[in-house]
């Protein structure tokens, strides 16, 4: 439950080693979080990871978490929400994909769309039950301005993006006056493991700026969260450049 103050005292990180979430968490934990669970594929990783947020100060559990395997979810998260209340659930993981690749390799293209859209349907949709049935908790979902218009570049990445957008803003309105909430954040190139060695976009940003954003937008209960918060003006422009325009364009 929240405390006196009505800040969050649990976090649930869907993707435990996200460089994002575990931002997020420490951000969180500076904030008067005291419980953490991160959940993933177990490994020597993820372990290392809840022992970084222990020395911190937050009593950390971690949980066999796999995105592919939707059938196991509803167990998994049943067995977090029955230990008590959570505050946060950050739906974090995601694959980046091989665009180049997976063009010419559809089981590979499959993948990724399991990873960030199914994936994240089937954990949305049990956490948003949990969370409605506690009558309170914000769901918060790291979306991309990928998804915000398909380029040549990355469209197998940013499809699945854009549902995953879609997804998360009809089940926000679902929710609305049930007590839970959804935020959608939407970063834009994040210098993490996932994009090392692609060369850095404009306006490129950081997990501890976008745990900043995530934060603050939770303070305020905001539905939407663009970080850096420039990138709503300039994908409201590329949005509705005309596409014969935007395929010219160095996206």
């Amino acid at each position: 439950m929240k405390d006196a103050f009505g800040t969050p005292q649990s976090l649930l990180v869907l993707g435990g080693t996200s460089e994002i979430g575990l931002a997020v968490a420490r951000r969180m934990i500076a904030r008067r979080v005291r419980t953490v669970w991160l959940a993933g594929r177990p490994s020597p990783e993820l372990e290392s990871a809840a022992d970084a947020l222990r020395t911190l100060g937050a009593q950390v559990h971690t949980v066999p978490f796999d995105a592919l395997d939707p059938g196991a979810h509803e167990e998994v998260l049943g067995k977090v929400f029955a230990e008590g209340d959570i505050d946060v659930v950050l739906l974090a993981f995601g694959v980046l994909g091989d665009q180049a690749n997976d063009e010419g390799d559809p089981p590979a293209a499959v993948r990724v769309a399991q990873t960030n859209y199914t994936g994240a349907v089937s954990a949305g949709l049990i956490s948003a039950v949990a969370l409605q049935n506690q009558g309170h908790g914000s769901l918060v979902v790291l979306s991309s301005i990928a998804g915000e218009r398909a380029r040549r570049t990355n469209f197998i990445y940013g499809s699945s993006k854009a549902g995953l957008d879609a997804f998360a803003q009809g089940l926000g309105d679902a929710l609305h006056g049930t007590g839970a909430h959804v935020m959608v954040v939407r970063p834009g190139f994040v210098r993490t493991r996932m994009t090392a060695g692609l060369p850095d976009a404009p306006l490129a940003t950081t997990p501890e700026a976008v745990a900043t954003a995530v934060e603050l937008g939770l303070r305020r209960r905001s539905e939407t969260v663009w970080v850096p918060g420039v990138l709503r003006v300039v994908m409201a422009a590329l949005r509705h450049t005309p596409r014969g325009l935007f395929r010219r364009l160095p996206l």
